[in-house]
């Protein structure tokens, strides 16, 4: 859910590259009267204009759906604008947008530990993935899937425990299990469900993944335009009870699996599988540009070992390096050593142990050579190297609209006129809106997060409104990326929405189709008791068992038990599974 895949990319490129330069051509010409309000010197914003570099990233990700091309025009108009915003500032935009901004985002020190920690995480996954640690894990769950409803257990399970990276939860979970599931008369399409519903939805929220760094990155920048001198680690922290969407995906596709209740399309697809018939087009896996990192090396042994001990050091480590730089030991309460804490620290060093202890088990145990261990990493970490350049270009939109005082102008304009309350449910709509458009969720936040931010710290009063308003604060930042997951999850564009599909052996848009009801159930019930009752006040505490009482009742009676018609599955099944 990152963002498209480079073949997708470079065919999108190519096909609206023409497109994308004429719209940012019009956009040149008919906003150079605009550059006289851009007096960044004098006011504490540019005015109307300063919106126009967001602005123009989101109307050009939706319009080309590409989220790269769309990010970097925001910089160059951007840095036109700050340049004087006339005709013969265009060039010199272009030029300052890179050499100022792009580069600056990538010369701050936070940042570059932010991509380097992402890294050294995608490479560990290479490791623990070719020297087999992931398959053995995997091995003692499949083990126990003598049955459809167990071995749909197994892949939930599967799931959920590799939980550090989509990329490879969605991979090893789909290709595993696609063997497993098919014995046991499992559609294709449920296991794509279960492998879509437990890789972002997962990743996002987990405590150490190769998703903090982005998101911990850019909730630092909109806390520091902000002016709040709060630690992003720990805000993100405190936001993760009110993303109801990931939680509440999570929870569903676990109630669908043991429940072995399904409705819509998925039912049908369950209990034509259950009857033996096959209603999908098997997609070879190994298309995929990632799956060389998740294939053990044949002929090597298996082991669990491999893969657990390098994930235990990361998340011990995590803990670790949060406790020595926030000063444990001396008395402070929890929540004082997390605010005193050097998050970027503790995150490296456990990075860099966990990566360390992957290679020498690796090579100590002669499953892979120094060399093999070395590519190993580096195509894992490789793997990250597209997220990051959207990363960078977020830091540097963001820079941008920094410097032309794009929150301070929208506190203006809306703190007055908006109720604060509502917040969080229209940065719901929004995040999920341009995510379903563009297929990335990463990319949505990079757009979004320093703009949302700043308006919410400012909505709920700030530090000294925080104590009272704080859910405001926090549902807001918790809804950019709640939305952002929602959107990309039902994007047929998304990647990992293709990868799932791909990994499962399921036809892509028998994936889509069959996951939709259910994200899209799940979705309103998080916008509508989720969301939107936490602007209010209501606590997650609250929320979440009302959301998912909820669920449990729509599923109780939308849902059908799939063995019940799997004997008399008819023709009209399979008619309505292939239409």
């Amino acid at each position: 859910m990152r963002a498209t895949t480079h073949r997708d990319f470079h065919r999108a490129a190519r096909r609206s590259g023409r497109v994308g330069a004429g719209l940012l051509l019009i956009a040149c010409v008919a906003l150079a009267p605009l550059g006289a309000w851009a007096d960044t010197a004098q006011l504490p914003h540019a005015g109307p204009v300063s919106l126009v570099p967001p602005l123009l990233a989101i109307l050009l990700a939706l319009l080309l759906r590409q989220v790269l091309p769309a990010l970097f025009a925001g910089v160059w108009v951007g840095a036109w604008v700050i340049e004087g915003g006339d005709l013969s500032a265009v060039l010199s935009g272009l030029f300052t947008g890179a050499d100022k901004y792009v580069t600056g985002a990538l010369a701050d020190t936070d940042h570059a530990a932010i991509i380097i920690f992402s890294f050294i995480i995608g490479g560990t996954v290479g490791i623990v993935s070719r020297n087999g640690g992931m398959l053995g894990i995997v091995t003692y769950i499949v083990r126990w899937a003598s049955s459809a409803r167990r071995a749909s257990m197994a892949a939930l399970a599967m799931g959920l425990s590799i939980f550090f990276d989509d990329y490879a939860n969605t991979l090893v979970v789909g290709n595993t299990m696609r063997s497993v599931t098919d014995r046991m008369k499992i559609s294709r399409a449920k296991l794509a469900y279960i492998v879509d519903s437990t890789a972002a939805p997962v990743c996002c929220i987990a405590l150490v993944t190769t998703w903090i760094g982005f998101e911990v990155g850019l909730i630092e920048d909109a806390l520091q335009d902000a002016g709040a001198g709060l630690e992003p680690y720990g805000v993100f922290l405190q936001s993760v009870a009110y993303s109801f969407y990931p939680l509440l995906a999570i929870f569903f596709v676990s109630l669908v699996v043991v429940s072995g209740r399904d409705f819509g399309p998925m039912l049908a697809a369950e209990r034509a599988a259950r009857a033996g018939g096959t209603a999908v087009a098997a997609q070879a896996a190994d298309e995929s540009p990632l799956y060389d990192v998740v294939e053990p090396l044949p002929d090597r042994p298996v082991r669990a070992i491999n893969a657990a001990l390098p994930i235990a050091t990361l998340v011990g480590g995590v803990i670790a390096g949060l406790w020595i730089t926030g000063g444990g030991g001396s008395g402070k309460a929890p929540a004082e050593i997390l605010a005193a804490a050097d998050s970027y620290r503790a995150l490296m060093w456990a990075a860099v142990a966990s990566s360390l202890v992957a290679m020498v088990l690796s090579v100590g145990q002669r499953i892979l050579t120094l060399e093999q261990t070395v590519n190993a990493w580096f195509a894992g970490a490789r793997a990250m190297f597209y997220a990051m350049i959207i990363l960078v270009l977020a830091w540097a939109l963001a820079g941008v609209s920094a410097e032309l005082g794009t929150a301070r102008y929208l506190v203006e304009s809306i703190g007055g006129t908006l109720t604060p309350q509502l917040l969080p449910a229209l940065v719901f709509l929004l995040a999920a809106g341009t995510a379903f458009a563009t297929g990335t969720s990463w990319g949505t936040m990079g757009i979004l997060m320093p703009l949302v931010v700043p308006l919410a710290w400012s909505l709920a009063g700030g530090e000294a409104g925080l104590a009272a308003q704080g859910h405001i604060f926090y549902a807001a930042i918790a809804s950019v990326l709640a939305g952002a997951i929602w959107g990309d999850h039902c994007s047929p564009i998304s990647d990992t929405t293709v990868l799932s599909s791909m990994a499962s052996g399921c036809d892509h848009i028998e994936h889509v189709r069959t996951q939709l009801p259910y994200a899209a159930l799940v979705g309103l019930v998080a916008l509508l008791l989720g969301a939107l009752p936490a602007g209010f006040g209501l606590s997650p505490v609250l929320g979440l068992p009302l959301c998912a009482a909820v669920l449990y009742g729509a599923l109780k009676f939308l849902g059908r038990p799939v063995a019940a018609g799997a004997a008399a599955s008819s023709a009209a099944d399979m008619r309505a599974l292939e239409s």
